[in-house]
């Protein structure tokens, strides 16, 4: 890896889109990271590689290791149906659903913020306050008396309410709160030390404030815009290095067992030419290859990429505290790498 010419391509990226985050890139024998902007722009506190980012839907693979950690129990398994393992009441939920098309999108749920409805996430909070939402159960009324949108199985359609259901799942097999659950399970045991579901409205230090653009161009925080707790289906913290570990141990079988890992990793459905879901991630395909590893976060104030590819094993990690720049920067990161094979 060339640092210098990386630092280089990189700097001129972020002063051409005003990215404010931090980068991370590993290979196999080194390391580089750079962190720009403000985490806290009215007290002037710079974003570090300490940095606490809020990653969005990048927080899917954890829900779905912690799902994976279960069956490696033996109390899950794939096939197991949600409503044999849920007492919430789910009139118009297809009997069929199982763990897996959760874990896969393929579940047919009702979701709770539907793209094809609103554009707008804030829009959510005029009904439902976001302060008002700090567990997994707080979700539900927000989708759970809606009508399937497919069958079970039938086709892939992104969920985030079906993350919310496996969240439930770990908390209602574990008998203790999500959060507590990977907190034991996977923060600790992996010594992501800077990770955790953390409340809006109570963060701790090093926590980067996620901000969005204004039309006269200021910011203000997502304080408003945001569920007031991070939950299963996005939102945790992590730093840019927290995120690489927990991959590394992924792929290295270091958390789940050899099946569960290769269960993880395996393209289950195809979302788009050469583009399928596995375990709470994408991945890019090329003739039955598996070339890339995509995990990616958006939310208003928040922006994540992040990728490895299994030949080079390279990982890099980009972390946002603005609703957009971490693709423009991953991209950037990627040819420069691909330039200086």
């Amino acid at each position: 890896m060339d640092k210098k010419m990386l630092e280089t391509q990189v700097d001129a990226k972020q002063k051409e889109i005003e990215f404010s985050g931090t980068v991370l890139v590993k290979t196999k024998t080194d390391t580089w990271t750079k962190s720009y902007g403000w985490s806290n722009r009215a007290e002037k506190i710079h974003n570090t590689e300490q940095t606490r980012y809020g990653i969005a839907s990048g927080s899917k693979p954890i829900t779905a290791a912690a799902i994976s950690l279960l069956m490696d129990q033996g109390k899950l398994t794939p096939d197991d149906r949600l409503l044999n393992l849920l007492d919430h009441s789910f009139p118009h939920f297809d009997q069929a659903i199982t763990i897996h098309q959760l874990l896969t999108h393929t579940s047919g749920v009702p979701d709770y913020f539907d793209e094809d409805v609103m554009d707008d996430f804030e829009e959510l909070w005029v009904k439902h306050p976001m302060y008002l939402i700090r567990e997994l159960s707080d979700f539900l009324p927000l989708f759970q008396d809606e009508k399937m949108k497919s069958e079970p199985g039938k086709q892939f359609h992104y969920n985030n309410a079906g993350y919310i259901l496996l969240g439930l799942v770990v908390e209602k097999v574990s008998g203790v709160p999500f959060d507590q659950f990977v907190q034991k399970h996977i923060f600790d045991q992996l010594g992501m030390n800077d990770s955790g579901y953390f409340e809006l409205d109570s963060l701790p230090e090093r926590t980067a404030l996620g901000y969005i653009e204004k039309p006269d161009g200021g910011y203000r925080t997502n304080l408003y815009s945001l569920p007031a707790k991070s939950a299963s289906d996005g939102g945790v913290f992590v730093t840019a290095r927290d995120m690489q570990i927990f991959w590394d141990a992924l792929v290295g079988n270091k958390l789940l067992s050899e099946e569960a890992t290769k269960r993880f990793l395996t393209p289950h459905v195809e979302e788009d030419d050469g583009f399928f879901y596995g375990y709470g991630h994408y991945m890019e395909v090329d003739q039955s290859v598996i070339r890339r590893h995509i995990m990616m976060g958006y939310d208003p104030g928040v922006n994540f990429r992040a990728a490895f590819f299994p030949q080079s094993g390279v990982n890099i990690v980009v972390c946002s505290n603005l609703s957009d720049g971490a693709y423009e920067i991953i991209t950037e990161v990627q040819e420069t790498l691909n330039r200086t094979k």
